[in-house]
């Protein structure tokens, strides 16, 4: 049928805007031998209807010929078909219910000459027109000439705007297109997500083009101790070796808690790192230098082959860490031990006796010291002696205390027989009126020179010497009632 064939053509595949080849040349445009063509106002130049900025013939003004009729005269063979002169498409081979009348628009007629029969007048009507006016290979290459650049900069822009990028998260590469136009969106289309310890490269914001290499890096919290200080650091590395060297930490003969191929979670690790140092030792009068990187002066001490004995120690504590430069002397020590004994003073109790004069003291009961036994430790370091060091004290007596009594009775104001006498005289005589006064052989004291035995059978305590002046009288008065003046041979006679 002429409808089917007409409509295979009218709604055919739409043509490749891209490919000169196409169906640009099957419509009848193609001059692929640049033929001159005759107008009516001369030759033509060769033209390209390709080539929509090349000078074009001016047909508008040629005498309008019937189709088919070309100026053109030679081997051209005009191929272009108007598209309602395309043969319509073959029927669909499917079922079809018994044609029912269809009333068209201004008349009537069955239902086969509905469609088709449409297309056939809306054909004979546009040929009538084109009739009318000169038909131009320039017109019928414009519109779709149009289409081929409007497609093609749209392609162009799409195109564009895609951007290969190779994208590395925590050290997974991954090749992918992207539409993003900067590092922010990238990550953001991804669901990357990053936080104040994570390193982006480029960083967010960053426009993107084609080839451009981002790179995340995930921030891991380590609890580092370093060389017996504490820290709390984060690293983008992923093993403990990177972890070292992004944070400067030299790892070159030191002590690792863990190997340096071991990898690093997001959740982090505890690393403790010694790193290695030059010590010093001072012992046996021989300094030794060695590099370490031991926990404490007891390993250094060790690692440079110095044995302790006995109580030998250090200048610094054992237990503490060994620091860079440090100097640490061993310390030889031989100790003893030595055990004293000590008195310990008795204390004085002093009793009021009414019955004994007053400026008397009796000593009722004497004092006894007590014993004490001391331990001190003795020791020489690097043979100097120390001083003593107390360990231990062990009472091995106690002491007694001493009890005296002294008198609060009133003196007697005179002596019978004994008060006309000159005792100031008698004490002239004996001591130079000194109540203090003892004589070379220490043997007599006193005003009037007692001796202790005699002092004391007349109610005196202590020394004569050291009784008040009053008090020496009376007594001197007593022993002249019972003796006369007989204990004063020499100064008796002044009486």
């Amino acid at each position: 049928m002429e409808s089917d064939d007409r409509s295979a053509r009218f709604w055919g595949p739409d043509p490749d805007p891209l490919d000169p080849s196409g169906p640009l040349e099957r419509v009848g445009v193609s001059n692929p031998h640049h033929q001159t063509f005759e107008t009516p106002y001369g030759p033509s130049e060769p033209h390209d209807p390709h080539d929509l900025y090349a000078p074009q013939p001016d047909v508008h003004g040629a005498e309008t010929r019937a189709y088919g009729v070309y100026a053109a005269p030679g081997s051209y063979e005009d191929t272009y078909r108007p598209a309602y002169e395309v043969p319509d498409p073959p029927e669909p081979r499917v079922p079809r219910e018994p044609p029912e009348t269809l009333v068209l628009p201004g008349g009537s007629g069955d239902a086969s000459e509905g469609r088709w029969g449409a297309g056939r007048r809306a054909a004979r009507r546009r040929r009538t027109r084109s009739a009318e006016r000169p038909d131009s290979p320039m017109r019928r290459l414009l519109p779709q000439a149009l289409v081929v650049a409007f497609l093609a900069g749209g392609t162009t822009a799409f195109l564009a705007k895609d951007k290969a990028v190779e994208l590395t998260v925590d050290g997974r590469p991954r090749t992918l297109h992207t539409f993003a136009d900067d590092v922010t969106e990238l990550l953001a289309e991804e669901d990357v997500r990053v936080g104040a310890h994570d390193v982006v490269a480029p960083a967010p914001g960053t426009p993107l083009t084609s080839g451009d290499e981002i790179a995340v890096r995930y921030g891991r919290p380590v609890r580092l101790t370093l060389d017996g200080q504490l820290r709390e650091v984060w690293t983008t590395a992923r093993t403990v070796e990177g972890a070292l060297e992004q944070l400067g930490v030299r790892a070159e003969g030191a002590y690792l808690s863990a190997a340096r191929s071991q990898r690093i979670g997001r959740a982090g690790l505890a690393l403790n790192v010694r790193t290695e140092r030059a010590v010093t030792i001072m012992a046996d009068g021989r300094a030794r230098t060695i590099r370490t990187n031991a926990a404490t002066v007891r390993e250094a001490v060790e690692a440079a082959g110095i044995t302790l004995r006995g109580q030998d120690t250090t200048s610094v504590p054992l237990g503490s860490f060994p620091r860079d430069g440090q100097t640490v002397t061993v310390l030889r020590i031989t100790g003893s031990r030595e055990v004293r004994e000590e008195q310990i003073p008795f204390v004085v109790r002093r009793v009021a006796d009414p019955s004994v004069f007053k400026g008397t003291e009796i000593v009722e009961r004497a004092g006894q010291p007590g014993l004490l036994r001391v331990t001190y430790a003795l020791r020489t370091v690097n043979g100097v002696r120390q001083k003593p060091r107390l360990i231990r004290t062990e009472i091995v007596r106690e002491p007694r205390a001493q009890v005296v009594k002294v008198g609060t009775k009133p003196l007697p104001a005179s002596v019978r027989g004994a008060d006309g006498l000159n005792w100031q005289g008698l004490a002239a005589c004996e001591s130079g009126g000194r109540p203090d006064a003892v004589d070379p052989s220490g043997t007599y004291g006193g005003l009037y020179q007692f001796d202790t035995r005699t002092w004391q059978s007349l109610g005196g305590t202590g020394r004569p010497e050291d009784a008040p002046a009053a008090e020496q009288t009376l007594r001197a008065k007593k022993l002249y009632t019972r003796r006369g003046a007989s204990p004063w041979p020499h100064c008796g006679t002044r009486l």
